[in-house]
């Protein structure tokens, strides 16, 4: 009897055993593809046939909706060439810039093209491939406004700038301490901004002459550069972290746009002057 209990118990532990090494094997199994298809971004967007990119899609003319309510501009003509070279179709998300990188982080799109400046800290949360543009920001004021000449006139003064930008950013950590008190407000559009600066509800805001110029053209808005460029911004294009293959793809195909001249034909369309070398 003793030897027949045994041998039962000895059956049944066997079975947990074989039970539990299964369920080992499955999980590595699936951990084991979880980890591929994390760093394989290249390869699950050529499987899909479609890159989605993510873009504000009102950052007039880096990218915005045109008559015809197609999302165009630098930014979203840079994306349909990765696209190209890529043999995959491309598909927008719009995003208001404060969410983007949420958006990312969320797998709402694949990357995003629309002019997200590359910094320290951003790269913490992002990857970013070589810088495609490189933007100057200037004060910008009303035309009749004489008393800011440049940031050091900010103190007191009621500042403009888009919501969770780079540019908010340098206004709040190094511009504040430099030069005093000053009200910094903030917006989801450059439009808007521009409106408020025109109709006198702020007295500056900082933008790069790129972004401004067409909106300021069709808009008849009253304003000005001043000074010296504040900065100088490079923006790139931001992947979700452990994406390695997708970048060094996406930096490859950015370097022979500009060899073959693709890039510069691009550029020279959306702001009439060639790119600096």
């Amino acid at each position: 009897m003793k030897k027949k209990q045994s041998f039962i118990a000895f059956i049944l532990l066997l079975s947990v055993a074989l039970v539990l090494s299964a369920c080992s094997s499955s999980n590595g199994k699936s951990a084991s593809k979880d980890n591929g298809s994390k760093n394989n971004l290249l390869q699950e967007v050529k499987d899909r046939g479609v890159l989605k990119v993510g873009v504000m899609g009102t950052y007039q003319p880096y990218n915005f909706l045109n008559k015809d309510k197609q999302m165009d501009g630098f930014d979203v003509d840079i994306a349909k060439e990765i696209g190209k070279r890529l043999g995959v179709k491309v598909e927008f998300v719009a995003q208001e810039f404060s969410g983007m990188i949420a958006g990312l982080q969320a797998q709402k799109f694949d990357a995003v093209i629309s002019q997200m400046t590359i910094t320290d800290d951003r790269k913490k949360q992002m990857d970013f491939s070589d810088p495609y543009i490189t933007n100057n920001v200037k004060v910008i004021v009303r035309q009749d406004n004489n008393t800011i000449k440049s940031v050091n006139d900010f103190k007191g003064k009621d500042i403009g700038v888009g919501l969770g930008t780079n540019d908010e950013t340098y206004l709040r950590t190094v511009l504040l301490p430099k030069v005093g008190d000053f009200n910094i407000k903030t917006y989801d559009d450059v439009i808007t901004s521009l409106k408020d600066l025109d109709a006198g509800r702020i007295d500056a805001t900082i933008n790069n002459m790129y972004a401004i110029k067409p909106v300021v053209e069709k808009n008849g808005f009253k304003i000005k550069a001043v000074g010296e460029p504040v900065k100088s911004d490079q923006a790139g294009i931001a992947v979700r972290k452990g994406n390695a293959a997708f970048v060094k793809e996406i930096n490859k195909i950015l370097n022979e746009m500009k060899k073959d001249g693709t890039y510069k034909k691009i550029f020279v369309k959306w702001f009439g002057e060639e790119p600096a070398a």
